[in-house]
């Protein structure tokens, strides 16, 4: 995740919360568009797997119903909101997601860069259960006074950079 500080933060016009009333949802988007810092911004109250730090990456691995038992600890279980970050990486953990989905009605966030390595491993991609979302460039309405036309015609308007 990065280590931007709050004042750097520019808010999206994408209401995840609100998507996530909803159904489930992957979260897809280019590496460095903010996703983690979105997440951050307004999930906070969101249980977290973050499967590029390596004791999240190794614990579900060995056991994927981490997963359950964490929503089992949560005092509002039946509104509980899990992300799992970077979910390419364990694309087995799409089963118990569905599992949770189905019997639990927890809310996922399933981020990551694309559904390719997804799809490669032909694992279960919810179908109807969660929605697919994109995160894109910073848009014009998201800038404000910050946008300059010759500015993100040259270089973009990814938030990196």
């Amino acid at each position: 995740m990065t280590t931007e500080s709050p004042r750097d933060y520019i808010p999206l016009l994408l209401d995840l919360r609100a998507r996530l009333s909803e159904r489930s949802c992957f979260l897809l988007g280019p590496r460095q568009t903010g996703k983690s810092t979105l997440i951050r911004q307004t999930l906070p109250d969101a249980i977290v797997f973050d499967l590029l730090f390596p004791s999240d990456f190794l614990d579900l691995s060995s056991d994927p119903m981490t997963i359950a038992h964490a929503v089992d600890t949560t005092d509002a279980s039946d509104q509980c909101i899990v992300v799992i970050d970077e979910i390419q990486r364990l694309p087995s953990l799409l089963n118990v997601v569905y599992h949770l989905i189905e019997t639990r009605s927890v809310r996922f966030l399933l981020t990551g860069s694309s559904t390719r390595k997804l799809r490669r491993g032909g694992v279960n991609l919810l179908g109807v259960r969660a929605r697919t979302l994109h995160l894109q460039p910073l848009v014009r309405r998201e800038l404000g006074n910050e946008f300059n036309l010759s500015r993100a015609l040259h270089h973009g308007t990814l938030p990196f950079i």
